[in-house]
């Protein structure tokens, strides 16, 4: 009897420990696909799950961060979703890419479900394009709102702080890695210096191609001497050997 109590309190406790921590990770989250390094592009997933049994998600509205701009946003179509409404706003602060300056970035973008949309027991991506990352940040927040059929609606907004739990509604945080060599960011200066550096490499080449085509064609008429000599002494020596048998005959 004790044995099957402590058995049935263990499985009690186990279950209570699996409803705690379900929404400790059901909730809006991004991740980038491959990475998100700084100074270059990603293309980010919106992770939305539905936390509701008698209810399907209809509606998500992403906002952007104005701390860090984004000059590029491109969403990707999603099946079952209308197409997403991209909304900008002008910054306070124009920024600079490609040598042009950006006095406007997005600031949020929504999907809004055709059907059902992510019904009970689903999850659903929403993928994004972003650029450039910035390179004095390490991480990038996007506060979420979740829009339910019922028409509840779910704010993950609160902006986890290192050393502390993780908040109730946790907005959405992508962590940038390490920049990388070649990203988009790099100067015009390194790009004229790499493209030099080809025009160098390949002009090298070509002056060894150009020096080595003398000495091919040298080789070449020496080989051909060559055989003919050697086909012109084979004949000489028949022919002397035919001429002394005739001279003996005689």
């Amino acid at each position: 009897m004790k044995a099957s109590r402590i058995a049935a309190v263990g499985a009690l406790a186990g279950t209570t420990v699996l409803a705690l921590s379900v929404p400790a990770f059901a909730h809006v989250s991004v991740q980038p696909e491959g990475t998100a390094a700084k100074g270059g592009y990603a293309v980010v997933d919106f992770k939305v799950p539905n936390e509701r049994d008698n209810a399907s998600t209809t509606k998500l509205e992403v906002t952007f961060p104005t701390d860090h701009p984004l000059a590029s946003v491109m969403p990707q179509p999603v099946p079952g979703w209308k197409l997403p409404v991209v909304t900008k706003s002008k910054l306070d602060k124009p920024l600079e890419m490609h040598g042009k300056k950006i006095t406007e970035a997005v600031t949020k973008v929504t999907w809004t479900a055709e059907g059902k949309g992510i019904e009970p027991g689903f999850f659903q991506k929403f993928p994004v394009s972003i650029g450039t990352l910035p390179e004095d940040a390490d991480e990038l927040v996007f506060k979420a709102i979740q829009t339910y059929s019922n028409k509840e609606v779910v704010r993950w907004i609160e902006v986890p702080q290192e050393g502390q739990e993780e908040p109730e509604n946790p907005a959405p945080v992508l962590e940038l890695s390490a920049a990388e060599d070649g990203h988009h960011g790099s100067s015009s200066s390194d790009k004229a210096s790499a493209e030099a550096s080809d025009s160098d490499d390949a002009e090298a080449a070509s002056a060894k191609t150009d020096a080595a085509e003398p000495a091919d064609s040298s080789d070449t008429t020496a080989r051909v001497l060559g055989v003919v000599g050697i086909v012109v002494g084979a004949l000489g020596v028949a022919y002397g050997v035919i001429a002394g048998r005739r001279r003996t005959d005689a």
